[in-house]
């Protein structure tokens, strides 16, 4: 609750937790796959996004825009370019639980455009944050029907291989919310939190055309 908490951004363990995840993608050769990364419009997870799946150190001698400007945040981090990964692009839906909190308000889309020059804010219409309240606070419930819609835009996408980087909460309450039509194993499974950088796998089926991403 913190005022200084606003739009936290990413610890030095939680960079630590981005370079090993990053490693385990690259290892595991999934980066090569990914068509797509859909990111929260917070500060943590716009750093957490470009640090994953982002390209190497950014130099000033290539003619393209930096995923992220040195210091983004203030952390301490160089430059990250945006060659040879897939596109970002920032989605209003999958934001962190709303209202009352600080750290779940967003900064102007206009200031996260200076500090990450490539990635892709088109799709939020206002550059303020209007979704957030200083006294009303998302219910379990509003948050779960906002991730159903996010699951379902997600299905309009054209992409097969997509990456989401967005936030406990609302996994959590998304998730469990399916798995009331699942198996109790199924459902189990579906509702376990999330840890911290924590990457898990899923195959989302359209069961009305068995269309599968």
């Amino acid at each position: 609750m913190k005022p200084e908490y606003f739009d936290a951004h990413l610890t030095p363990l939680g960079w630590q937790e981005v370079d090993s995840l990053r490693k385990d993608v690259h290892d595991s050769g999934l980066m090569k796959r990914i068509d797509l990364v859909i990111a929260s419009p917070l500060l943590r997870t716009l750093q957490t996004a470009v640090g994953v799946f982002g390209g190497e150190s950014y130099t000033d001698i290539t003619d393209v825009l930096p995923l992220m400007v040195e210091n983004a945040g203030n952390s301490n981090r160089a430059a990250i370019s945006s060659l040879n990964c897939p596109p970002i692009v920032a989605v209003e839906l999958c934001r962190e639980h709303l209202g009352v909190r600080p750290c779940d308000k967003r900064r102007s889309i206009s200031e996260y455009q200076s500090l990450f020059p490539a990635i892709d804010f088109s799709l939020i219409d206002s550059n303020e944050d209007t979704w957030w309240k200083a006294d009303v606070r998302e219910t379990k419930e509003e948050l779960a029907a906002r991730g159903r819609k996010f699951m379902n835009w997600l299905g309009t996408r054209k992409e097969k291989e997509i990456a989401i980087v967005t936030h406990r909460a609302l996994l959590l309450h998304t998730l469990s919310a399916f798995g009331n039509y699942s198996h109790p194993l199924e459902k189990k499974e579906l509702s376990k939190p999330f840890a911290n950088c924590e990457l898990r796998s899923m195959v989302i089926v359209d069961c009305v055309t068995d269309r599968r991403r």
